[in-house]
């Protein structure tokens, strides 16, 4: 039976949500302590209704982190249909950057999803999505032997609280960050040559 559309005023209640919480958590410097109350009452709904489109805090913060993530996924996806212009090391650098950005970018929405109880970092619906497209760049590279394994790894250099711990207590910039990512893929990946035929380019 085919799902029911939703409703216009569930679906403009879910975009306030939606809104209300990305906007909470990203003024907060302590994301633990924004609660639904504060998110409904921003919102401008009951906490009941909170519970019942999304479970938990946890299902919310997962569902700002899925709603601010979709542009990210557009764009890789281009990219996927489009590899004539870059190189699969291009690629791979491409991608943890994304991801490196976003994180830093979202640092407190991401420092909340971990703080919200949930079970497992690897088991977000969005850590999937990451390794998934990174391990089919990593299949590409010329020399990488375990490309399952080498994504989880790369994307560990990158956990969102080793980005908070980084950033705000060791005060490193986020350029400086970024530099020290592309640096420390480029020894995992090593020197190998790419195949004739592909170049560098952003």
């Amino acid at each position: 039976m085919a799902q029911r559309p939703e409703r216009a005023d569930a679906q403009r209640n879910r975009e306030a949500v939606l809104a209300a919480a990305d906007a909470l958590f990203a003024a907060s410097s302590s994301p633990h302590s924004v609660s639904m109350d504060d998110i409904a009452a921003a919102a401008g709904v009951g906490k009941g209704t909170l519970f019942r489109r999304f479970g938990d805090r946890a299902g919310l913060i997962g569902a700002v982190i899925a709603s601010r993530l979709e542009p990210l996924r557009q764009e890789a996806a281009r990219r996927s249909r489009d590899t004539a212009g870059s190189s699969p090391r291009r690629r791979v650098k491409d991608l943890l950057d994304a991801s490196l950005r976003f994180k830093i970018e979202n640092r407190n929405l991401m420092a909340a999803a971990e703080d919200a109880g949930l079970s497992s970092p690897y088991q977000a619906e969005h850590y999937g999505w990451w390794h998934d497209i990174l391990r089919v760049a990593l299949d590409q590279v010329p020399g990488v032997h375990d490309p399952d394994f080498t994504a989880h790894a790369l994307l560990a250099a990158i956990r969102a609280d080793l980005v908070v711990h980084l950033i705000e207590d060791q005060k490193m910039s986020p350029g400086g960050l970024r530099s020290s990512l592309a640096a420390h893929i480029d020894n995992v990946l090593g020197n190998s040559p790419e195949p004739s035929g592909t170049h560098n380019g952003r």
